[in-house]
């Protein structure tokens, strides 16, 4: 997932690649997201004057890393609509309805990497095809490398953060409601958050 490189801070063009770091050639190879210690969040404006934030609990994924060169790498992650959380249990089942997710028709969102890219320093960017209610649209995040380490139990570990953002009505989520003050009770735009630890296969 283009989580390796550095700047090169010589330039004789307009724009110079990024160099890789040889000393992260040891982190190439598969890896399993870790949803235990891991987080998929999104933030929603409602009602126009304050933030709702949420989660999905139960999801899966790997990552297939390169250091040599980023732009090899990949990922995938499935994500199980039923388990999102916001904190109400009333709220959540309309989430699940008809409504936004219908998540008897459509129980699985996903993501499958087209496009990873080191932009200097720790910092990374991967685009990809994000499915949800069945239509597949673009989505670029921005990662910040968090680092690597062995945990107690002998796992080697992986771990970045990152962010995007999405209109929902471009994958057919319009669901609203108007405010008789004005504007509308839910926002279009919804802001995505990942904090994610992934374990190296053996």
């Amino acid at each position: 997932m283009g989580i390796f490189g550095r700047k090169n801070t010589t330039v004789e063009t307009a724009t110079a690649p990024a160099a890789v770091n040889p000393d992260l050639a040891a982190l190439t190879g598969e890896y399993t997201i870790d949803p235990a210690h891991s987080t998929l969040g999104f933030v929603a404006r409602h009602a126009m004057v304050t933030n709702v934030k949420g989660k999905f609990l139960d999801f899966s994924g790997s990552l297939q890393l390169d250091g040599s060169d980023p732009a090899k790498s990949t990922a995938s992650i499935d994500v199980k609509m039923e388990s999102i959380d916001t904190g109400s249990a009333d709220r959540d089942g309309h989430l699940k309805s008809a409504d936004f997710f219908k998540a008897d028709e459509f129980p699985t969102m996903t993501f499958r990497s087209t496009k990873a890219e080191a932009l200097g320093g720790d910092d990374y960017r991967i685009t990809g095809d994000l499915e949800i209610l069945g239509v597949t649209k673009p989505l670029t995040i921005d990662l910040e490398f968090n680092g690597s380490a062995k945990d107690p139990f002998g796992n080697e570990r992986i771990g970045f953060e990152g962010k995007a953002e999405i209109l929902r009505s471009e994958w057919g989520l319009t669901w609203n409601a108007a405010l008789e003050t004005g504007g509308v009770l839910v926002s279009d735009k919804i802001k995505l958050n990942f904090d994610i630890s992934a374990i190296k296969n053996a």
